[in-house]
């Protein structure tokens, strides 16, 4: 107040006529003009949706790739039923066919649980423990080590690579009949015709009417007990949402479709805008059921958007703690809701982990536990699972029954679709 009013454009104490860029030496101010700004917001939107467009080529070059593989296997087939006949003696169970796993893709959201990457992030904390002035030959000690590791992983994954199915071999499977049903259906019908079970999902189950694909091999792979990727998990809440609608709970529990919000399905603001936009569709009171997979591994995560409060089940042993991915994608989700909604909310959302659910036995049974969770959940009309799955309740794995009870229901699931004939 003593120095009186500031004059723009000068620097007090100078003297007129010296301006503050002059003074400090400030750079000139760069003039941008609306057709440079406009190029720029144009490349950008052309970036995001070439990587769009290229996910996209992706997706389609591996489903063309998995119909190729079947087309050559029939086609294999038939040749040798005609070298059966042309050539006494002449065995064609020798040479006939596997159906194998799908195509190796680091997108994929089929999910074993096995370890590689937790593996590494054990070995970066064990060698920042012991510093990084460790002596020459516990070093090469550690090096062999590390290549001991290295190639028993490999090994693993040769023999998870041979495990496969033979075809009309499901007789000796152990798996429901239906099931086993099921891939005689495949081996009989879908090979020989190169055909998909493709077939719609009603907008009543995930707030958006949608096609589904089931290939052959989600369908053994299915029965050998392997890993399940989004596609087999999203056939099975079809049949549960029925199963609701029955017992008239559809009010009460809902679902979020796992191939829409799991890593590597979009950005996380995206996945955040479509599990708001399931939320929006309903008063609130509802439990919505989240199958997610951060990358090679299956939990389920149970959202109560009216109390603002996230259940984690993980089938894993140990001390689970949720992906960071999955909290932001959830939290944000509550926070559009909360504005569609005209509410303030809690400042933290609450995320409660039930550590005491059945652990997986080994590395491939996450996608198994999580359809086995959701239906213990919805078969409970008191839906008591907070109390069922607190800590210390049952962390014993599931007896295989238990597992096989869900198998031979998304079996017969899918045979209702067939015989209907709308796939």
């Amino acid at each position: 107040m003593a120095l009186g009013p500031e004059h723009p454009g000068r620097v007090r104490g100078v003297g007129a006529g010296v301006s503050p860029r002059q003074y400090f030496n400030l750079p000139k101010p760069q003039r941008v003009s609306f057709d440079d700004r406009l190029k720029d917001s144009l490349r950008v939107l052309l970036q995001e949706e070439t990587k769009k467009m290229e996910a996209k080529a992706r997706e389609e070059a591996l489903r063309m790739e998995a119909r190729t593989k079947q087309l050559v296997e029939a086609e294999r087939e038939h040749f040798l039923s005609q070298l059966s006949q042309l050539i006494p003696n002449f065995d064609p169970s020798m040479l006939k066919p596997r159906i194998s796993q799908s195509p190796k893709n680091p997108m994929s959201d089929k999910a074993s649980c096995s370890g590689g990457d937790v593996r590494s992030l054990h070995l970066e904390d064990d060698t920042a423990k012991m510093g990084k002035h460790q002596p020459d030959e516990e070093k090469e000690e550690e090096k062999r080590d590390e290549e001991k590791e290295e190639e028993k992983e490999k090994e693993d994954e040769e023999k998870h690579d041979d495990k496969v199915i033979e075809v009309g071999a499901y007789s000796n499977m152990e798996a429901p009949s239906s099931l086993k049903t099921l891939c005689r259906f495949v081996e009989t019908t879908l090979l020989p015709e190169d055909k998909t079970l493709q077939f719609t999902i009603d907008k009543e189950v995930f707030g958006g009417e949608r096609d589904t694909f089931l290939l052959p091999e989600d369908i053994t792979q299915f029965a050998g007990m392997e890993e399940i990727g989004a596609t087999v998990l999203a056939v099975y809440m079809r049949y549960l949402h029925d199963v609701l609608k029955q017992a008239n709970m559809c009010s009460m529990v809902g679902f979020i479709d796992p191939a829409t919000v799991s890593a590597n399905s979009g950005t996380i603001t995206e996945r955040s805008r479509l599990v708001a936009a399931r939320l929006q569709k309903t008063d609130g009171e509802q439990l919505f059921m989240m199958p997610y997979n951060p990358g090679r591994h299956w939990i389920l995560l149970i959202v109560r958007a009216k109390k603002e409060t996230v259940y984690f089940l993980d089938p894993l042993p140990g001390h689970r703690v949720v992906d960071e991915e999955a909290k932001n994608i959830v939290n944000s989700a509550l926070k559009i809701y909360n504005t569609h909604i005209g509410r303030a909310g809690r400042k933290n959302v609450i995320w409660k982990t039930l550590s005491g659910t059945p652990k997986q036995p080994s590395n491939v049974e996450c996608g198994y536990y999580v359809m086995r969770f959701m239906r213990d959940i919805i078969m409970d009309p008191s839906l008591g699972f907070e109390n069922k799955y607190a800590k210390g309740n049952q962390e014993a794995s599931y007896p295989q029954e238990a597992i096989d009870e869900v198998r031979n229901e998304l079996a017969e699931f899918v045979f209702q679709i067939i015989k209907q004939g709308n796939y």
